[in-house]
């Protein structure tokens, strides 16, 4: 559920419907005006509660921490309970704490701009603060005209839920440029970046008062869908080796009553747009060399694993010519542990990601011990319980070898020539603490067994992996019947 929703039960569903509309565009609105968007709604005679906040991307924002659910009084912003009780718009400067660092609380003084909303009755139903630091206040008020003017008409437009396709727009950043276009296709207001990324392209002209159809480029498309339309759009311009993302944001003011009648209805007109610019060439070609990467390392984890298998069917064969039966086992043991090394740079090959679900490898060491471990005739189950755990690349790799070693020595100890039985491998993700068991139902332990004097391979294997490698501890208990072998590694190893 929205938080507005959530906490603007009092309000009718129009009105909800307006403030649920509004607060989609607040994002926007947020990174075009370099500053923290607040929106308030009444909680008592004297207060206001923060019913959304929007933070920008275009500028590091004012506070810490989340402000929703925070109330003020008269006494704290006089403005804001002025725009919801006399639906007054306001400016004035605040001191506010606005988070803590190092464990001290921090204030500073921010600059708020209220504005009233209002339903489709006339009643006001919320207010909106847009808040800034000194600084960017200051350069704002040090901006041209036609910026400062345009902005104001862009805040009352979206304020008002006239705003149409912002969902589709993505956010904007600091080096983004900036221009102003009228409706008759003027350029108004250049930014210094948008002026610098043009001269990049051969603009070395003042752009100022020039139609935007004399630049050769798609804005003037983007542009006229804008006007036409009356709502935002955004497309990619590609000129030469240079990958523009541009933002078309129309501009649109009420028109004034007039007394008497007349054209002024109160309706909406456009009265020009807001073009923003991305350089995205240099992302682009960061992407494309890490697709690249990428695409390199998934083929060396598919050669990893090719060799491997192909050094296990190698072994495989030398077994098979083996005379002795120990040397047979060995051999055996040395496939299986290769094997389960394999089946991580499979994952890897076939996966982008950094993390490796554990339960997926569980399984299909599972499956690689029931064919080559077990006899046809055997009886023996091998399960699988537990959710998924995803782990990054090498820890995974020594759960991986832990789990083989496991299931072998609780198959080649548990049973002995018993057929029939259960061993279970069981995952456990206490948040903090990861746990993998394997349980049989076999034989159990010796009277006299004791971990630290095995000379088990298998499980001196697993008690170095489990100590050294995964920050953690191997211990093996005995049940009512049969074993059970528990590795326990915190999470972040």
């Amino acid at each position: 559920m929205s938080s507005v929703v959530q906490r603007c039960r009092h309000l009718n569903k129009e009105d909800l419907a307006i403030l649920l509309k509004i607060q989609g565009d607040l994002g926007i609105l947020a990174d075009l005006s370099r500053a923290d968007v607040l929106l308030y709604s009444s909680c008592e005679t004297d207060r206001a509660m923060v019913v959304f906040q929007a933070r920008p991307h275009s500028i590091l924002p004012i506070y810490d921490e989340s402000m929703v659910d925070r109330q003020i009084t008269f006494s704290d912003g006089p403005a804001v309970l002025r725009a919801l009780t006399e639906g007054r718009r306001g400016q004035m400067e605040v001191r506010r704490p606005i988070g803590k660092r190092a464990g001290q609380a921090r204030t500073a003084t921010i600059v708020q701009e209220t504005y009233p909303i209002f339903g489709q009755d006339g009643r006001i139903i919320a207010a909106a603060s847009i808040e800034t630091n000194l600084i960017e206040q200051e350069r704002h008020r040090r901006r041209s005209k036609a910026f400062r003017q345009a902005m104001r008409r862009f805040r009352e437009m979206v304020l008002a839920g006239r705003m149409r396709g912002a969902e589709r727009l993505t956010p904007l950043l600091e080096q983004d440029g900036l221009m102003i276009v009228d409706a008759q296709h003027h350029i108004e207001y250049v930014s210094e970046t948008a002026t610098s990324l043009y001269r990049n392209l051969g603009y070395a002209g003042v752009l100022l008062k020039r139609r935007i159809e004399d630049l050769e480029l798609d804005d003037h498309s983007l542009l006229l869908d804008a006007l036409e339309h009356g709502r935002c759009y955004e497309g990619e311009v590609k000129v030469g080796d240079v990958v523009w993302i541009k933002k078309a944001i129309p501009l649109l003011t009420r028109r004034k009553r007039l007394v008497g009648g007349g054209r002024g209805d109160g309706s909406w007109r456009i009265q020009g747009a807001i073009l923003v610019i991305h350089d995205e060439t240099e992302t682009r070609r960061r992407q494309e060399e890490l697709q690249v990467k990428v695409t390199m390392i998934r083929e060396i984890h598919h050669r990893v694993k090719n060799n491997m298998q192909t050094i296990a069917s190698l072994l495989r064969l030398q077994s098979r010519r083996a005379d002795s039966e120990e040397v047979r086992r060995a051999l055996q043991e040395g496939i299986n542990r290769i094997l389960s090394v394999a089946v991580i740079h499979e994952f890897l090959a076939h996966q982008d990601a950094r993390v490796i679900n554990i339960r997926d490898v569980s399984q299909r060491i599972i499956n690689q011990v029931r064919e080559g471990v077990l006899d046809h005739e055997c009886n023996i189950r091998l399960e699988l319980q537990g959710p998924n755990i995803y782990l990054p690349t090498q820890p995974a790799t020594v759960c991986a070898l832990v789990i083989n070693e496991l299931l072998q020595n609780a198959l080649e100890h548990g049973y002995d020539r018993q057929d029939v039985g259960t061993v279970t491998v069981k995952l456990h993700d206490s948040g903090d603490q990861i746990t993998i068991a394997v349980e049989d139902d076999g034989l159990g332990l010796p009277g006299d067994f004791r971990l630290e004097q095995s000379n088990s391979l298998g499980l001196h294997i697993v008690k170095t992996l489990a100590e050294g490698d995964l920050k953690g501890k191997f211990e093996l208990r005995g049940r009512d019947k049969g074993v059970s072998a528990i590795v326990t590694f915190p999470k972040h190893t």
